[in-house]
């Protein structure tokens, strides 16, 4: 096992993305093409110009290699983007180059489904490439924007 500090200890919610500790653990199935898939459907953050609250789903699904993310650390550093200001696309890319630097996954995909601001929400989506061969890729399950739900 790796140097996990945070899982099975009191942790306080990081102020800022920066300061926030991606940590990862040994791939239980390494040579196995498996999709994970983590899901915050109460992100938030703060929108860098008016500071006004940002709300959003986020839908993160990564093949490993031979890391896998701690999941207590990324809802950590999830929840420090709450006093973050940022732009959707700011947060949403950002959240994923942390576990692509904190992982090195083969494979690696994030969904940003944000709620409307000024009337009009903004999606924003990105991938390293394209997907292993023969990797099953369910839909990330959000709807388009008609209310979410």
């Amino acid at each position: 096992m790796t140097d996990l500090t945070q899982l099975g200890a009191s942790a306080p919610i990081p102020a800022t993305p920066d300061q926030a500790v991606l940590e990862r653990a040994p791939n239980p199935h390494p040579g196995s093409l498996y999709l994970a898939r983590f899901t915050a459907p109460e992100f938030t953050s703060i929108c860098p110009v008016t500071g006004q609250p940002d709300f959003g789903i986020l839908v993160l699904d990564y093949a490993p290699k031979d890391w896998i993310v701690e999941s207590k650390s990324l809802k950590l550093f999830l929840q420090s983007f709450r006093n973050h200001g940022a732009f959707h696309e700011d947060c949403t890319i950002a959240v994923a180059k942390r576990v692509i630097a904190a992982i090195e996954p083969a494979w690696l995909r994030i969904g940003g489904y944000w709620n409307p601001r000024g009337g009009m929400p903004i999606d924003v989506f990105w991938q390293t490439g394209a997907p292993p061969a023969g990797l099953w890729l369910p839909d990330q399950g959000v709807a388009t924007y008609r209310g979410r739900g």
